[in-house]
């Protein structure tokens, strides 16, 4: 399992929302790229990075802050927010990103997802948002009659890298992943899937790290890093020690 720290960027800063709410975001820091690079140090092997702005606008809004991570770190970097056109996502590619996330364009044109995906195989993702159950879109402003299921079956033959799926309800609010709702979803795609919202201790880390979440490629963690709820290096420690126990089982 891989353990992405997040950024979030509105308006050139890293902040955290609470249930996508633009209005309830908490600034904790000016200086994306000093996060970047303290995650960096801190031994996480991925990033992921959101493009808030973005996101509702349906085009980058961050531009120089995320050119600013990639100048600072060298850790794969997986992003999205207001990706909606080819143009933008192989910008995104030739600048140095490891991987797009491509939602609000999943629901409204899937064969953008495809090509994209036909193009740059290794490189795109579909970031699920679901509301009470339902695939929610720009920006998690409106909510779709899509389930995260159907959606996610949608691109099982299209060559995706992974699914990154957030419980809206959850995201923000440090009151722990919806374990049963991404597991679901997991079992019903052959595409990993990486969970995100509600991460909010070393309990849910541990228990990420039980045998019935082995399906899932990794979590997202934003808030509880940023607060201190999780120590970074107890965290990786911790999936090591589970890598390593599976690594011995297996030989």
């Amino acid at each position: 399992m891989i353990l992405y720290p997040a950024i979030d960027l509105k308006e050139g800063r890293c902040v955290r929302l609470v249930q996508g709410d633009m209005a309830q975001a908490k600034v904790f820091n000016d200086d994306p790229a000093a996060q970047a690079a303290a995650f960096e140090s801190q031994g996480f092997p991925w990033l992921h990075v959101v493009d808030l702005d973005g996101a509702f606008a349906g085009a980058p809004r961050n531009a120089a802050a995320v050119d600013a991570i990639l100048a600072r770190v060298t850790m794969p970097v997986q992003l999205g927010g207001g990706v909606r056109e080819m143009r933008t996502l192989e910008g995104w590619l030739e600048k140095g990103v490891s991987r797009v996330i491509i939602g609000t364009a999943a629901v409204r044109d899937p064969a953008f997802v495809r090509e994209a995906a036909r193009r740059h195989p290794g490189k795109i993702a579909v970031g699920i948002d679901a509301k009470d159950g339902r695939v929610a879109v720009e920006g998690w402003a409106q909510t779709s009659s899509m389930t995260a299921e159907e959606l996610g079956r949608r691109f099982e033959d299209a060559g995706v890298a992974a699914i990154i799926y957030t419980d809206i309800a959850r995201d923000g609010i440090l009151k722990g992943l919806n374990i049963e709702m991404t597991l679901a979803l997991a079992s019903a795609v052959s595409i990993p899937v990486i969970a995100s919202g509600g991460l909010a201790s070393m309990a849910d880390v541990e228990r990420l790290l039980q045998p019935d979440c082995a399906m899932l490629a990794g979590a997202i963690t934003g808030r509880a890093l940023y607060d201190g709820r999780i120590d970074p290096k107890e965290a990786l420690a911790a999936i090591a020690r589970a890598k390593g126990a599976e690594n011995g089982a297996a030989q």
